[in-house]
Formats: C-alpha cells, sequence, structure tokens
C-alpha cells in the first residue's frame, strides 16, 4: 500500500494502476490507508501562522475551503467542503481552543464568513487581509471600466480601446513589445479607462511603505483622490479598501512576512493535483488526494524505502 501511495504522490491515480498492473480502487485503497494512518499520527500543534483559502474543485459554484500551516513548517491543515462558517468552524473544532489560542498570525481573503469565524475564534491573532484578492479586484475595477467604454466607442466607430485588454492588466514588465507600443499610445487618450489604469498603478507604490503610518496616510490619500475620480468601479474599490483598512494594514503591522504568496502557491498545487486526477467525481477521494499531496503527513515505519 506504502509503495502504491508513493507513487500515487508522483503520478496520476490511473498511471500508477497502469504502470503496476492493478486497478484504480486499489490505488485508491493504499492512499486512503496511508492519509488515514498520516491524520492519526501528525501532530497538529504549535502553529505560529495560518493561512485560508477557497479553491473551486467543480461547477455549479462548488467550493473547497483550505486551511495551511505558513510559517517554519508549510503543509495543508485541513480541507472543507463549501466555504461557510459552519464549515471554517469544524476546522477550530478540529485544532482546539489550545491550540487555536497560540495563532499569531492568519492570512485570509475578505470573504465574510471567514473573516467572522477569525474574529470569534482567533481574536488574539493579528489578521492580514490578501493583497494577491486586492490586486485582482482593482484589475476587475479597471477592466470593467475599459470594457463599458469600449462598448460605447465602438457604437461610435472608434476602435481606440480594441485589443487593448492585457496592455492594462498585466505588469509593465510582463508586456511584450507590441503591448508597450499599444500602451504607450493609449495613454495619450484622455479616456475613463486610461484614468482609472493610472490610478491602479499609482496604487502598487503602496506595498513598497514599511511603516504602517506612512501606508495608512497614503491609503487614505489615494482614496480620497479615487473618489474623486467619478469612476464608479474604482470608487466601489475605495470603499472596500475603507471597510477593510485596520486588516488592510496589518500587512505592514507583521512587517511584510506574512503575505498571500505562500498560499496561492500551495493552492496552485492544490489545482494541479485536481487535474492530474483527471477528474476526482467525490468530495473525499479529492480530500484524500490534497492530504496526501500537500498534508504533509508521517507515514509508518517500513523495512525497504521507495525512491
Amino acid at each position: 500500500m506504502q509503495f502504491l501511495a508513493h507513487w500515487a504522490r508522483k503520478l496520476s491515480w490511473k498511471e500508477t494502476a497502469i504502470s503496476f498492473q492493478t486497478t484504480w480502487d486499489k490505488v485508491y485503497q493504499a492512499v486512503e490507508y496511508v492519509v488515514e494512518w498520516g491524520l492519526k499520527h501528525r501532530e497538529i500543534g504549535p502553529i505560529f501562522a495560518m493561512g485560508v483559502d477557497e479553491i473551486q474543485y467543480a461547477r455549479g459554484h462548488k467550493y473547497l475551503t483550505l486551511v495551511y500551516q505558513i510559517d517554519d513548517l508549510t503543509r495543508l491543515l485541513w480541507v472543507g467542503q463549501e466555504r461557510t462558517v459552519e464549515t471554517f468552524e469544524k476546522f477550530f473544532q478540529m485544532i482546539g481552543p489550545e491550540v487555536a489560542c497560540k495563532i499569531e498570525f492568519v492570512c485570509s481573503d475578505m470573504w465574510k464568513p471567514y473573516l467572522k469565524v477569525i474574529r470569534e475564534k482567533c481574536s488574539q491573532a493579528l489578521h492580514i487581509l490578501d493583497r494577491f484578492h486586492i490586486v485582482a479586484k482593482m484589475n476587475d475595477a479597471v477592466d470593467d471600466v475599459r470594457a463599458e467604454e469600449a462598448r460605447k466607442m465602438r457604437a461610435a466607430g472608434h476602435e481606440i480601446l480594441k485589443h487593448t485588454r492585457w496592455c492594462l492588466l498585466k505588469r509593465k514588465k510582463n508586456l511584450t513589445p507590441d503591448q508597450r507600443f499599444r500602451l504607450r499610445d493609449l495613454l495619450l487618450y484622455n479616456l475613463r479607462t486610461v484614468r482609472a489604469y493610472l490610478l491602479k498603478e499609482d496604487f502598487q507604490q503602496f506595498w513598497d511603505y514599511d511603516s504602517p503610518t506612512w501606508a495608512g496616510k497614503f491609503l487614505d490619500d489615494w482614496c480620497r483622490q479615487t473618489m474623486r475620480s467619478r469612476i464608479e468601479p474604482m470608487k466601489k474599490i475605495v470603499r472596500m479598501l475603507r471597510s477593510h483598512r485596520d486588516l488592510i494594514l496589518n500587512y505592514f503591522k507583521a512587517r511584510k512576512v506574512f503575505s498571500s504568496g505562500i498560499i496561492e502557491g500551495l493552492n496552485n498545487k492544490a489545482k494541479v493535483t485536481m487535474r492530474k486526477s483527471y477528474g476526482f467525481r467525490t468530495f473525499r477521494v479529492i480530500e484524500l488526494a490534497l492530504y496526501h499531496t500537500l498534508g504533509k503527513l508521517p507515514e509508518p515505519e517500513i523495512a525497504h524505502k521507495f525512491y
């Protein structure tokens, strides 16, 4: 069983079954045995820093809640079905109040059920909002402005904004030469899209600050300037930033040590695990595969090692 489970971490379960002339069900049983043994014998605490995020695992808005340890030990701690308050509370029931009260840093996005549970179950921790999702929401706002203005200009017979989406959303260092020239020409026009883009680019200075005080001052100034822009999608971003101001500034209070970068990297590995499966059909199988790949679980002692 451990031999099959070892190779099931490297190959897809179907490829493992074919390679060793067995069945998919036997590989499943092997992984299930190793994972259950590992979950039973692993040590949960202490946890210094943790992160929580969701990923979609099936069509129809079906999500998994994934909780990671992101301090000296980086691993998957828990997998839950759906992304509700009740789901996330099960994680804290699993670790117990003694471990929960010693967590010092928590990273999450702005999903309200996560904010609520963290506030109730882990109030002593410094709660850091996910930088990745803030940047993603700002890109969405710029794209909304571009799409609306492009429709109006196209109706008037102008194609200035045609094929400009990625010129506006990609980082400058990642632009192709053609996109760089396209962006340079676009910035010559006094368009709402251009103003939204310049506001987004100006906000990137926010992440360069080290002091929470000066970062907060920049944030407030940027929000005031953006509210005067009369660009509704960008004003919506301002309202979001103001409502979560303290949690956003916790990124600087934590000296920028903890961020969403680690979580996004682990999420990518989780997505690769699910893609490699050729489509697991049930939550139970996905749960086993994720624990097996990302959980860093202990395994029973064996006489031989497999390479």
